[in-house]
């Protein structure tokens, strides 16, 4: 509110957007205390034993993976008299420069060279077009030919395939002439203005000046654009039903499906998700006709398009209008809004701090979720012998049912333990002036095995108990010890000791502990061991 005050009038954004910008600082400061938490249990782990020196390793650990400055490590072994190793913290930073470098200069290895004129990219009106051959490439070098069989990549002097820019990935289809037939799979940049066809030749030759018909899927193109253009409007509905603070921060457009992240400090609710569909889906019913424009870059800022932060453009952008969004885009886009059929939200989940991932399908991909989403609501209708629109009630008595029948057999349960625990208390020998007792008690679950230790307990007076069931091939323990007796026998260290035995380990308070094991053929020599254990403690 101060910055508000102080700002505001220079920075409206500040006023309008308030509320989320305290939120986002919010949630920025939680996440810091959160490291600040992390790094210092590592530190005191590091340090304890009086070590005089943070190893450098350790202070880039907290620097690359906690995100725990250098600065903050420094100043916390200061107070303690340590020293930071930052040569070796400097040390570890290039390393990891250096591995940052190959593997982008692996990339790049991988780039094709190309000296040529760019291409002609006539994909935004034709799916087909006929082309020259003008450069082919054969495992990452320059060739002259392709024979039958072989991957590769060819550059057309005009093409109809877009390649993977935007988000939206690249097209595939057929390059076919005098008997040749080249699949391709994927169509790349090599060039801000040359495109590469990656594929295989399936029959012929191919060579460099070939003419050859190139042939967009026109299938997998359709599902393409659906995705992408929906993309626009669910972006501005986004922005209509978060805030405007909700910016794009990526995406992924194919045949099957749109994955957008965007800026948003909390998860979208169901409600808000609705509200998105809905608004999205009245723009495809409207059926308005897209609009692309090429212009300027200032000419584009004046018609209020949206830009993306961050994003560097050239001279010269496409402003698309598709319903009521407009934003610069490249891609390719449905001719109408109706064309995209039916949109529908199928995930929506956090990838990063600040940043939401939602997925979406449209057309027959949105019909076939809706319709899987029907058959097993009808599956689940059948099993439960309800009518579907009853299914909901139906769902809720068989919960109830259940919780019932839970209760029900925690109280046998209950009742069996009570009745193995009276006949127990015979068996409980004295050691030294504590009743100890160590027995197998099959069939009970965890809370059960503690409220039989607890009777027990109070039936024995000075005791040391071990109780312990198998299921499954896993051994629960038990281990209680009164309170008169806790300074001299540690509930903690006994279910440890039996634990150890049978594969596992636990730990707890004085009077009361829990352990867990793998290894049930080796329990009865375990719990045979407590007297012994218990003799040794007094």
């Amino acid at each position: 509110p101060d910055l508000v005050a102080l700002m505001g009038q220079a920075y409206p954004h500040l006023a309008e957007q308030q509320h989320s910008i305290m939120d986002v600082l919010r949630a920025e400061e939680e996440r810091f205390f959160e490291t600040l938490e992390h790094g210092m249990v590592i530190l005191d782990a590091t340090l304890a034993g009086g070590a005089k020196v943070l190893p450098g390793e350790v202070a880039f650990k907290l620097h690359d993976t906690f995100g725990f400055p250098l600065d903050l490590s420094a100043d916390v072994c200061r107070e303690r008299g340590v020293t930071v190793d930052e040569a070796g913290f400097d040390k570890a930073m290039e390393r990891q420069k250096t591995q940052a470098r190959a593997a982008g200069k692996f990339k790049m290895d991988r780039a094709l060279e190309y000296t040529g004129a760019g291409n002609r990219f006539v994909g935004y009106d034709q799916l087909q077009h006929t082309a020259k051959v003008v450069a082919l490439y054969a495992d990452g070098t320059m060739a002259t030919e392709l024979k039958a069989g072989q991957n590769g990549v060819v550059v057309l002097d005009t093409t109809p395939f877009y390649a993977e820019s935007g988000g939206q990935v690249g097209d595939q289809g057929l390059l076919s002439g005098d008997g040749a037939r080249f699949a391709v799979q994927d169509t790349q940049k090599i060039k801000a203005d040359v495109f590469g066809h990656h594929g295989v030749l399936a029959q012929g030759s191919l060579k460099v000046g070939d003419a050859v018909t190139a042939q967009v899927d026109t299938a997998l193109r359709a599902a393409t654009i659906r995705n992408h253009s929906v993309t626009h409007l669910m972006h501005k509905a986004l922005r209509e039903v978060l805030g405007v603070h909700v910016q794009q921060k990526g995406s992924l457009v194919d045949a099957q499906k749109t994955r957008f992240d965007f800026a948003h400090n909390a998860a979208v609710t169901p409600e808000q998700i609705l509200d998105v569909e809905a608004r999205v889906n009245a723009e495809i019913l409207a059926n308005t006709a897209t609009q692309a424009r090429v212009m300027d870059i200032e000419s584009a800022t004046k018609t209020g398009a949206m830009m993306l932060f961050g994003e560097k453009y050239g001279e010269t952008v496409r402003v698309l209008d598709i319903g009521t969004s407009r934003e610069l885009c490249g891609g390719t886009h449905v001719v109408r809004t109706g064309d995209i059929g039916l949109f529908k939200v199928v995930s929506e989940a956090g990838v990063a701090a600040g940043v939401r991932r939602i997925e979406a399908v449209t057309g027959r991909n949105a019909l076939a979720y809706l319709q899987q989403l029907e058959s097993t609501v009808h599956r689940a209708a059948g099993t439960l012998k309800t009518p579907v629109e009853e299914l909901g009630s139906r769902i809720g008595q068989v919960l109830d049912q259940v919780k019932s029948l839970e209760k029900e057999v925690a109280a046998l349960k209950g009742k069996l333990a009570s009745s193995q625990g009276d006949e127990l208390v015979a068996q409980a020998v004295d050691v030294k002036g504590i009743k100890v007792l160590a027995a197998r008690l099959d069939g009970l679950d965890a809370k059960t095995l503690r409220d039989t230790l607890d009777k027990l307990k109070d039936k024995l007076k000075t005791a040391a108990i071990v109780l312990a069931t198998v299921d499954d091939d896993k051994v629960q323990i038990a281990a209680g010890v009164t309170p008169d007796s806790t300074g001299r026998v540690k509930a903690g260290e006994l279910v440890n000791f039996v634990a150890q035995q049978v594969g596992g380990k636990g730990g707890g308070k004085p009077d009361l502990a829990m352990a867990g094991g793998t290894q049930p053929g080796a329990l009865a020599g375990a719990l045979a061991s407590v007297p012994a254990w218990v003799a040794g403690k007094l």
